[in-house]
């Protein structure tokens, strides 16, 4: 039975309507290698229970941190989440609202909208910060599309090596613009700061930057903040939220917007995804700023309530023009950062990201006393660190599964910017990094 309403002769006048002949012109821009051109080879109907133990099969067909030793990193990572944390999602009057399209919403909602605000502006030292966004990299969009409509120019210069899915996001959000996008980045992957100090012109809305950088080392933000600023442009910087537990704050190197990504603050890995965009920002772009915003006010008996506040900025009210929808955030996982957050406290995040950073520069020393094997940077890095080997990486990733280990990511960058990405949490034990180390020595006596 087909659930779609539409008939040939609706498609065609929808198709007609914004200017085009067919269905496949529609979808011209996705490519023709992952479109679905068979029907599914689907089963014969099944009872409830047969599909119930069909889908008990296929998920233990599945890798996951769960069953094997994490050391992937690459912008989602494997850290401990309070059991607090997921209680408090499953209940009901939480997770019935957790997308909260109508302006209307609960108190409860809008109090950890407003709490969730001002933790990440705790932790970020910046003014103002939005209830989220989908995830780090379209929030890291949504911040070059502010830096446009602030100073009307279309240059953006990225200073280091940033997530490359973050790259294409921000090319594909950005693609009806006339945005240009250059890349200044030295072989060990950090930033370039000679050519970008004689990039930078009247022209550069803003320079991008990651901190700590897409292979773990730490970029120079105080002198890459100066660079921007000396032109009046911009400075975006995203970040890793758990990082900031021990590094200089954005606000301290005058970062005008903040982003980063939410997944360290008590969400799961989830295959990817659903994760939260964190997005903070000095207060003059208030009402440019994207995602919604709660407020604290009283009412005429003196109570405090919350409220969203600056709608003006949003679809239902400025339509075209609105710099938000009503649908930015995501609610639900907001939630488990706010909880997150409030659980663990300043002492907490820090002890989390100190744990991160001592086993993960006792994992690089044990790995880099192996024959063959190096780090790419020798510039600081904080947990996570691009190591080049004596065979393959795809040979150490295959075979590292096959006992239980998960090695981290395969980057070819470049001639000099390859190897093996691996990043440490606080979950990994000393016995979890010698056994990495032991299952590596395979490699490096073949070196």
């Amino acid at each position: 039975m087909v659930f779609i309403p539409n008939t040939d002769s609706d498609r065609k006048i929808m198709l007609e309507k914004i200017g085009i002949n067919s269905f496949d012109e529609l979808i011209e821009v996705i490519p023709e290698n992952i479109r679905l051109k068979n029907l599914l080879n689907l089963p014969a109907k099944l009872s409830e229970l047969e599909v119930v133990r069909l889908m008990e099969n296929y998920s233990k067909m599945n890798i996951t941190a769960g069953t094997h030793t994490c050391f992937m990193g690459g912008g989602a990572y494997d850290r401990f989440i309070p059991t607090i944390v997921d209680t408090i999602l499953e209940r009901s009057e939480f997770k019935t609202a957790y997308t909260p399209y109508q302006a209307e919403v609960s108190q409860g909602t809008l109090q950890v909208m407003y709490e969730y605000q001002s933790m990440i502006c705790a932790l970020t030292g910046m003014d103002i910060s939005n209830a989220s966004m989908y995830d780090g990299g379209t929030a890291l969009a949504e911040a070059c599309l502010l830096s446009g409509a602030h100073n009307r120019r279309n240059e953006f210069l990225i200073a280091g090596s940033i997530n490359p899915y973050y790259k294409q996001v921000i090319n594909t959000i950005t693609s009806g613009r006339k945005y240009s996008f250059k890349e200044f980045v030295m072989a060990d992957g950090t930033a370039d700061l000679e050519a970008l100090k004689n990039a930078i012109s009247d022209k550069t809305s803003g320079i991008i930057a990651q901190q700590p950088n897409a292979f773990g080392n730490l970029e120079d933000v105080f002198e890459i903040g100066k660079i921007a600023h000396s032109k009046k442009a911009m400075f975006i910087i995203s970040v890793d939220p758990i990082s900031l537990g021990v590094l200089t704050p954005p606000s301290e190197y005058d970062a005008d917007i903040v982003v980063g990504e939410g997944q360290p603050l008590g969400i799961s890995l989830n295959f990817g995804g659903p994760y939260l965009g964190i997005f903070a920002c000095k207060k003059e772009f208030v009402r440019k700023i994207p995602g919604r915003l709660t407020g604290v006010t009283v009412d005429e008996d003196g109570k405090r309530g919350f409220v969203l506040t600056l709608q003006t900025r949003e679809q239902q009210i400025k339509r075209e023009k609105a710099t938000s929808n009503i649908c930015t955030n995501q609610g639900l996982l907001m939630l488990a950062s706010t909880v997150y957050m409030a659980t663990m406290g300043k002492e907490g995040i820090k002890e989390v990201a100190e744990q991160s950073f001592q086993k993960a520069h006792y994992l690089a020393g044990q790995i880099t006393a192996l024959p063959g094997f190096s780090l790419v940077s020798e510039k600081p890095f904080l947990y996570e660190f691009l190591v080049q080997t004596p065979v393959a990486v795809s040979e150490i990733i295959c075979e590292a599964k096959k006992v239980g280990i998960l090695a981290g990511i395969e980057v070819n960058e470049s001639e000099s910017l390859n190897g093996l990405l691996i990043a440490v949490t606080e979950k990994r034990t000393r016995e979890d990094l010698d056994n990495f180390v032991n299952f590596l020595k395979r490699f490096g006596n073949n070196g």
